[in-house]
């Protein structure tokens, strides 16, 4: 074997980055992570609607997956949110920013008909 198919491609290279690069990106992480538990308070609570971040996501919760956000609403748990997802064919890995319009139309659809 050459050494060359030992070497690290040059796109699996990351950038080395300034300590005040990192300090920015963990501030922008924690900022995100506080905002994203406040989000989920208010899901647990009623003050926030799953179906309109759904439909129209901040920028800072396109990140987060779509399962973590269903358990945070009242009365869904991993076999309820599990059964919406397989019923609208959205993995269970997927982020609210890496919907298809269709999958966004269709889990709104299920979530408000499973409220009956």
């Amino acid at each position: 074997m050459s050494p060359a198919a030992n070497a690290p491609s040059k796109s699996s290279v990351t950038p080395e980055r300034s300590l005040n690069q990192r300090l920015d990106a963990l501030q922008r992480a924690n900022e995100v992570r506080s905002r994203r538990a406040a989000l989920k308070r208010d899901l647990k609570s009623g003050r926030q609607s799953i179906d309109r971040l759904l439909l129209d996501p901040p920028e800072w919760l396109e990140t987060a997956k779509v399962v973590d956000m269903l358990l945070a609403v009242p009365k869904y748990g991993r076999v309820r949110a599990g059964k919406v997802l397989g019923q609208c064919r959205i993995s269970a890995s997927k982020t609210i920013g890496g919907l298809t319009p269709r999958q966004r139309t269709e889990l709104v659809h299920a979530l408000r008909q499973s409220r009956g």
